[in-house]
């Protein structure tokens, strides 16, 4: 973990095995932080769970855990895969297949037999991910890994909740949270933001209480600094006027 006796900064820590971009290795270096003692995922929106932020813990460290995903096939080509290529130490994760809403995400979790503390939650549905963090109390997560919406800048602003919503809906900028609101809300749920992904949309919080002093809480801004992100800014033009929510702060 450290390097010439200095620890190594978070955006240093990247690499990609099975995720979709360097999550991999960024969890893996918060989890060398704050111990890996909780082995227990939940993925929603997790497709096939393959190209996924959870496998790598699941075949590599002995992770066990639940993936949901609304999409059937994907369900089905999870389960398959999973079969075939079983964790060498301990059982196959359990797979969901349910439309996530504000509604049922609790009895989804619990339906399949998971409660309270749990290692990593990661959302990724492109549309409600803030409502669903803030409806979930049936677990607490050590660490939550979930998509922001870069184009909305440092406004504090979330799309209104849409029980229906399915990607790209209205406008495909037009859904999920700013930056600054999803950071609001983990504190209000007692997390601190740590780092992002390079491209500054998957977003890194930690539990108060685990690692503070070696996991610093960073400001949203400092990790909005990717020319991507930036670029991303100007497509907000083109929807700023709609309708938006604006929590208010922790």
């Amino acid at each position: 973990m450290k390097r010439n006796g200095t620890q190594p900064a978070f955006s240093e820590t990247g690499y990609r095995v099975f995720s979709q971009f360097e999550e991999d290795g960024k969890l893996l270096f918060i989890f060398s932080l704050i111990e890996m003692d909780n082995k227990v995922f939940i993925e929603i929106g997790s497709d096939d769970g393959i190209n996924s932020n959870s496998a790598n813990l699941f075949f590599n460290f002995g992770w066990h855990g639940l993936f949901i995903d609304g999409n059937p096939a994907a369900i089905k080509r999870g389960r398959k895969f999973y079969g075939r290529y079983p964790h060498p130490w301990s059982y196959p994760p359990t797979f969901s297949c349910a439309l996530v809403k504000r509604e049922n995400i609790n009895e989804i979790i619990t339906s399949a037999g998971f409660s309270v503390e749990v290692g990593l939650l990661s959302i990724d549905i492109d549309g409600n991910d803030y409502w669903i963090w803030d409806a979930i109390t049936a677990v607490q997560p050590r660490v939550v890994l979930i998509e922001t919406h870069n184009e909305f800048e440092m406004e504090n602003i979330v799309v209104p909740y849409n029980p229906e919503y399915f990607y790209p809906g209205k406008h495909p900028v037009y859904h999920g949270a700013s930056p600054l609101a999803m950071t609001n809300l983990a504190k209000r749920k007692g997390c601190r933001l740590v780092g992002a992904n390079e491209l500054a949309f998957n977003f890194f919080f930690v539990k108060n209480g685990f690692a503070d002093d070696v996991l610093p809480e960073v400001s949203v801004e400092s990790v909005l600094q990717h020319p991507s992100a930036k670029a991303a800014f100007k497509k907000f033009d083109e929807i700023k006027d709609w309708e938006y929510l604006r929590p208010e702060n922790p």
